[in-house]
């Protein structure tokens, strides 16, 4: 999901749009395979590991530019085990969902948060970087479709689609390409931080919820999504917490589940 930078502020809401024009066009499909990282769990997992309960709580205050709660949120995921890696491209890839300048704004957040630590003797892990090269051109394309298929379970299409094809175009080979084909953060921790981001945004609660069906494809259970909405609400603002509660339970509901 990506365009040049001028372009940051419009592009991210018609990014967000794919998997929910997707949903009305879902079909059974396998779960997806994503790359093992410490953020990873069996889909079987009623709870979330440290890890990954810190994700949607960077994204929201990333989506929300709450620097004193991203900072807090930030600790909280290296105190758990996120490693400098992960925690990176989870901001980078949120990029696609809430702007360049929040991304921007969150890294540079990162940045003071792993030297502050470090200065107090705090070494972070820095993780890894991908570990196997990029595909481009027809392959790149080929990949990023396969995996926008497996996420949003089933073809894209629809109308938006044919009024923009581009877009379609941008989805598949950026964002499915260049960043999901990126092993160094798994597809659960992927869909934790989307979730947590929409969740913060008011007017597109209809991706949320399409972003909260992709995550039970995925693998992560019913439960666990519970859990992000407890999060939320703990440690987040009422509005946010309520809209992920009501995107989760219209997701289960057109899940059957």
């Amino acid at each position: 999901m990506t365009t040049d930078a001028r372009k940051c502020t419009a592009l991210p809401a018609l990014m967000a749009l794919c998997l929910g024009v997707a949903a009305i066009f879902s079909v059974t499909t396998q779960a997806a395979e994503a790359a093992q990282t410490m953020t990873k769990t069996p889909a079987s997992a009623t709870t979330l590991s440290s890890q990954q309960q810190a994700i949607p709580l960077i994204a929201a205050f990333m989506a929300t530019s709450d620097m004193p709660h991203l900072n807090a949120a930030l600790n909280q995921g290296l105190d758990a085990g996120l490693t400098i890696s992960e925690t990176r491209e989870v901001l980078v890839q949120l990029y696609a969902y809430v702007g360049f300048p929040r991304s921007l704004n969150a890294l540079n957040e990162l940045m003071t948060v792993v030297q502050a630590r470090k200065q107090r003797g705090i070494d972070d892990a820095p993780g890894r970087e991908p570990g196997r090269a990029i595909p481009t051109g027809d392959e790149l394309l080929a990949a990023g479709t396969a995996n926008q298929t497996r996420i949003s379970g089933g073809p894209v299409k629809g109308p938006v689609f044919e009024f923009a094809p581009v877009i379609n175009r941008f989805l598949q080979t950026h964002l499915f390409g260049d960043i999901f084909e990126r092993d160094n953060l798994d597809w659960q921790s992927r869909e934790l931080a989307t979730v947590g981001a929409l969740a913060a945004t008011p007017g597109v609660e209809s991706q949320l919820r399409s972003h909260m069906a992709a995550s039970l494809r995925v693998g992560l259970s019913a439960a666990q999504l519970r859990q992000v909405t407890e999060l939320l609400k703990k440690h987040g603002d009422a509005q946010t917490a309520e809209r992920a509660d009501s995107a989760l339970t219209q997701a289960l509901a057109a899940s059957g589940a």
